[in-house]
């Protein structure tokens, strides 16, 4: 029969408290805990009660789950150390928990403003929609009050935003004029430091410190030892942290509150006071396993369990507290047991509390939207400023898509002081394709400037800086260059909402180079056409247009929906249709467009129709929209009466709008330039076909396949005689 060692690692506190010597009582709260410790007597009192309720968390964790009642069973136990940091915040500082900083989190609410931590902790593991910080939807450390950002499972997803919100203080302060205190700190396991996402962490704050960049962020490793049953080499985290550029290295015994504590204090004040990151190493052990479905003894043997039991550092904290005559061996059971017998009627108070029930209150903080946010005006004078050179005539002039977005950015940066502009390029060059062009002359490498060439390090810088105030638009240079980071949009930003129940937002305006049709240059890396990983992403917003006046509309729509609403958006803008002046001929200039007044926005949803023709539609996007209207124009010379409509929202998909269009030709062709399993083709003739089942639809898509360089993209891209030929199967004609 297995051994519960819950109850094992229960029995042995109570055990070893009754087994210690009191010490000559002392009274002086003020006095250090014991000779030569940084540690205040009061301190370590209020982190050993911090401690012992992260512990009583576990054990009744476990206990509800062998009711059938919990959900969660992921603990702390070992890792009571990180208390220290937690206790050692100031009010204001933003903490990204790690799943096994409890006592962190119990620490931290301690010191107030905010919850009773926790019955919030229980009621999560409860999934009680109550739950003041997810509201059921996940068990996680998380507190507004206490600047706690909810986090789910993660491994080291976390690190990129705590940097980016570090960088964002101090930027956003120097803005302001005033001097920044504020930190960022990070919790996560050493298993997780091995994480690429972890990595890029690290580099981007070694690198923001080379470049003299402020970035106040403490990473704190809590090192047991193992990843689930992974063992991580003895040393492994201190050789390769130690000598790491840019990012000094303390360390602290998580075992032993004092080291804990000075550790904290040390790391707290270099980051607090130079502005820079820095690395704190917590030695900590892994009790009860990963989680209450680990059997621990399929990978470590009795003696190394008893071993780990045996530097329990809620031994060594009530050793500490006796010996020195703080407490009395009663005294710290009476806490023990006082403690435990609180959280189990919290416990049992939180099992009567309600739950979610219905689908529409799961997914409720995704969908806060509506058509009037609007992004704030340029005064007139700053429009002057940015434009001083612009004659009257020239304001109206239609210009490219490329110049009108850069006319969109300069209205909204000048509108709004929150909004930031940045990636690989962006500042001097002006992008790749000049979009970002003159923007930091403008108005300054503070609001507009080059990143590492990371991705995860830019969306990660986005996501922080939305949690400090700021509205970022940041930059993705081609579109296949964001799945190296999309954990950062699916993961953290996407899910922001959803795990604090609306309230905390990751407010950003993606802005990608996307899509084919380069005319044979770049092949897969700058030439693509998977949007499915995006548009995957519950709650998210995106549009692609294919025009400069639309894709000046659809970036002030979408940016007011961040800044209003907090939502994560995202412009897919074709590279293909950048720089296109014709349609139907060379010098025809019927692509170009003037600039929208700025005050114009593109409803959400909001399609555009060429024509009004009744023989057939034909429902696209982007370099579909250019290359189906002259496919129109050719049928429509001999007879046919066709209407072209540009979907131009991509997520959610239009089907309403869409859907008069449908009905009125009764045939629909869908032109979907991207890949035929990942784009949106299948899900616009669903929507159309489950509202209307009498239409006629036929699908014109690219194949599934990476696109090649040369001619050969011109053999897996759709192309003008693919859509006619679609067109011509739906009419009835000669296919």
């Amino acid at each position: 029969m297995a051994v519960s060692r819950a109850s094992v690692v229960d029995a042995n506190f109570s055990a070893h408290v009754r087994g210690l010597s009191a010490g000559v009582p002392r009274v002086n709260l003020d006095a250090p805990v014991r000779d030569g410790a940084v540690l205040r007597a009061r301190d370590a009192i209020r982190l050993f009660e911090a401690q012992i309720e992260s512990r009583h968390l576990d054990l009744i964790a476990r206990a509800l789950k062998g009711r059938n009642l919990g959900y969660y069973t992921i603990g702390s136990s070992g890792h009571e150390g990180n208390a220290a940091v937690g206790g050692s915040l100031r009010q204001g500082d933003m903490s990204f928990l790690h799943y096994r900083s409890g006592a962190y989190f119990c620490a931290r609410a301690a010191l107030g403003p905010g919850p009773n931590g926790a019955f919030d902790v229980l009621r999560g593991m409860l999934a009680a929609s109550d739950e003041p910080i997810a509201g059921g939807r996940h068990k996680v450390f998380g507190s507004v009050d206490l600047d706690i950002p909810p986090q789910t499972s993660t491994i080291a997803s976390q690190l990129p935003k705590a940097l980016g919100y570090a960088v964002a203080l101090d930027r956003k302060a120097r803005r302001e004029g005033r001097k920044e205190r504020r930190v960022s700190v990070v919790t996560f396991g050493d298993a997780s430091a091995n994480h690429a996402t972890a990595q890029t962490a690290f580099n981007a704050a070694g690198w923001s410190a080379f470049q003299n960049v402020p970035a106040p962020v403490l990473f704190v490793c809590e090192d047991n030892g193992f990843g689930i049953s992974v063992r991580t080499p003895r040393g492994w985290i201190e050789t390769a942290f130690r000598n790491r550029a840019g990012l000094p290295y303390y360390f602290a015994d998580g075992l032993d509150l004092c080291s804990a504590w000075e550790g904290a204090q040390r790391a707290l004040a270099y980051v607090r006071e130079s502005r820079r990151p820095a690395f704190l190493h917590m030695r900590t052990v892994r009790m009860l396993g990963h989680a209450g479905s680990d059997v621990e003894q399929l990978y470590k043997t009795n003696e190394e369990i008893e071993a780990a039991e045996a530097l329990d550092p809620l031994l060594t904290s009530a050793t500490l507290l006796v010996e020195n005559g703080w407490l009395t061996p009663g005294d710290v059971l009476d806490l023990y047991e006082g403690t435990r017998t609180r959280l189990e009627r919290l416990a049992e108070e939180a099992i009567r509390r309600p739950t979610l029930t219905t689908a529409k209150e799961v997914m409720e903080p995704l969908f806060t939207q509506s058509d009037d946010a609007r992004v704030p005006l340029p005064s007139e004078e700053e429009r002057e400023r940015c434009f001083p050179r612009e004659r009257p005539e020239d304001s109206d002039r239609p210009r490219h898509l490329a110049v009108q977005l850069n006319r969109a950015l300069t209205d909204i940066l000048s509108g709004d002081p929150r909004t930031l502009v940045f990636g690989e390029d962006v500042a001097r060059k002006g992008g790749v394709y000049h979009v970002t062009a003159d923007l930091t002359k403008k108005f300054g490498v503070g609001r507009v400037f080059n990143t590492l060439l990371d991705e995860t390090t830019i969306l990660g810088l986005a996501i922080g800086a939305g949690h400090a105030g700021m509205l970022p638009m940041p930059e993705i240079q081609y579109l296949a260059y964001l799945i190296n980071a999309i954990d950062q949009l699916r993961g953290e930003a996407g899910s922001m909402q959803f795990f604090s129940n609306g309230q905390y937002a990751n407010p950003m305006v993606v802005r990608i180079a996307s899509l084919g049709y380069q005319k044979g240059f770049g092949g897969h890396f700058h030439n693509d056409n998977g949007i499915a990983a995006v548009r995957e992403i519950p709650g998210i917003l995106i549009g692609c247009p294919a025009r400069g006046d639309d894709a000046a509309r659809m970036l002030r729509t979408l940016t007011a929906q961040a800044g209003t609403h907090g939502r994560l958006t995202v412009m897919l803008e074709p590279i293909a249709l950048y720089m296109t002046k014709d349609l139907y001929e060379d010098g025809d200039n019927l692509w170009l467009t003037s600039y929208p007044a700025p005050d114009d926005h593109m409803p959400l949803g909001e399609v555009r129709a060429y024509g009004e023709g009744t023989d057939l539609c034909i429902a696209t996007f982007a370099n579909g929209l250019w290359m189906s209207l002259r496919v129109a124009k050719k049928l429509e010379a001999e007879g046919y009466s066709v209407r072209v409509v540009d979907l131009r929202w991509l997520q959610p998909l239009p089907i309403e709008s869409l859907l008069p269009h449908a009905r009125a030709a009764g045939k629909v062709l869908v032109v979907d330039e991207c890949r035929a399993s990942s784009g949106v083709a299948d899900t616009v003739v669903a929507g159309l076909v489950e509202r209307e089942p009498t239409l006629r639809t036929h699908r014109v898509t690219g194949l599934d396949t990476y696109i090649p360089l040369g001619d050969a993209a011109n053999r897996v891209l759709v192309q003008e005689p693919d859509i006619e030929a679609g067109a011509r199967l739906l009419l009835g004609g000669e296919a």
